[in-house]
């Protein structure tokens, strides 16, 4: 990740003015991926508010989120979405997410947001600080020997040095690695083919966003990537409990395979009675995600085979609370997303249509999927949720 040691410095420094004990806003825990904060109101009511560091950062934001119901901490956490330029650095962030819920819930500005300059200067003293706390400035705590970050950040500049000569910088520029070896650590527990499809991924992501692309985002792109990269590695993969396979190469629309339910459902003797039949005996789910992910969550449907029950209408869409925009969180990842689901359809009382008839001629659309999908979503506004809760499971 490019600038970080720049990074960890705005961490120390948010660390440093608004401790955990603060009376206003709080840094709960820190990392060069994900940072946690709380804010608090007049009346003492607390609110989490979270940050995910983008690859790209900080060409892109991070990505914030919050579980709150509280319509204002929404509106303040969304304008963080629209940010360019030295806005995008955390410090910044953090400075205008505060201005916006202290003007929102009418309480003073604390004086300690004055010191959220952007560019932060240098200390010359890294050990009072803050780096050197216990004396482990040469491996602080995020894991990094300082030698290792500036030999990393050194080979960056070479490398978008040489990028730049006769093309311009490529500020959109997802960050994974290419090779195996250039990123051990994060490959560990890849296949080859898995980690094949991930590089071919991104150089087509690459070439999509240098094209100014409208269709898809660096954001959504980025966490795409690594919830599949994520994905492929999990044990739920590896027990062969479901696969993901891609549609037409496109990182916005993945297959779900679920191979596995639970054995005590009449759900799993259906799939079994179906595989006798000379089917693979599977549910295919189809996930469409667009340029608005993880902000909003992807649209689920099942393909095939038919099924009912299990918060399953008619046109196959998954009808649960957790994948509305009033359910959904940006924290959740498609794996435990992906498993709810499973455990959902059988709690459902899921069938599978049996019988030739109805296996030749029952199929779901996505046109269908889509109306059905809008038609519960109208009635729910109403009625209130009746499958599991998104805590559920």
């Amino acid at each position: 990740m490019a600038c970080l040691r720049e990074l960890k410095l705005e961490i120390k420094t948010l660390e440093k003015i608004f401790t955990k004990d603060h009376e206003r806003f709080q840094t709960l825990n820190s990392s060069p991926d994900e940072m946690e904060f709380r804010f608090i109101d007049a009346a003492g009511k607390r609110y989490e508010i979270m940050a995910s560091i983008t690859p790209d950062y900080p060409s892109s934001p991070p990505v914030w989120f919050s579980e709150s119901d509280e319509t204002s901490v929404a509106s303040a956490v969304e304008m963080l979405s629209s940010t360019d330029g030295p806005d995008n650095h955390l410090i910044c962030q953090v400075r205008i997410l505060l201005r916006g819920l202290c003007e929102l819930y009418n309480v003073p500005i604390p004086a300690d947001m004055d010191s959220l300059k952007f560019p932060l200067d240098v200390p010359q003293d890294t050990e009072s600080f803050g780096f050197s706390e216990d004396g482990d400035y040469d491996e602080d705590e995020f894991g990094f020997p300082a030698e290792e970050v500036d030999e990393q950040e050194s080979e960056g500049e070479t490398e978008e040095e040489g990028e730049g000569e006769g093309e311009g910088e490529d500020d959109t520029e997802i960050d994974l690695a290419i090779e195996p070896e250039e990123d051990d650590e994060s490959n560990k527990g890849l296949k080859k083919e898995d980690l094949a499809t991930l590089n071919r991924l991104l150089e087509k992501l690459r070439k999509t966003h240098s094209e100014d692309s409208q269709i898809c985002s660096v954001q959504s792109s980025d966490r795409l990537m690594k919830e599949l990269r994520t994905v492929y590695k999990s044990d739920s993969v590896k027990k062969d409990m479901f696969s993901v396979e891609l549609v037409n190469d496109s990182i916005y629309e993945w297959n779900v395979r679920i191979k596995s339910v639970d054995p005590d459902s009449l759900l799993h003797n259906d799939l079994l009675k179906l595989k006798e039949s000379g089917e693979d005996g599977t549910i295919l789910l189809r996930l469409s995600f667009n340029d608005k992910y993880p902000l909003e969550p992807p649209f689920a449907r099942v393909v095939s085979p038919v099924i009912k029950n299990g918060y399953v209408p008619s046109g196959g869409a998954i009808c649960m609370e957790l994948l509305t925009k009033q359910g959904w969180s940006s924290a959740y990842t498609m794996e435990a997303m992906i498993i709810q689901i499973i455990a959902t359809l059988p709690r459902g009382k899921a069938r599978v249509m049996l019988g030739p008839t109805l296996l030749l001629e029952s199929v779901y659309s996505l046109p269908q999927a889509r109306e059905s999908f809008s038609h519960i979503m109208k009635r729910h506004e109403k009625s209130g949720w009746h499958t599991p809760p998104k805590s559920d499971g």
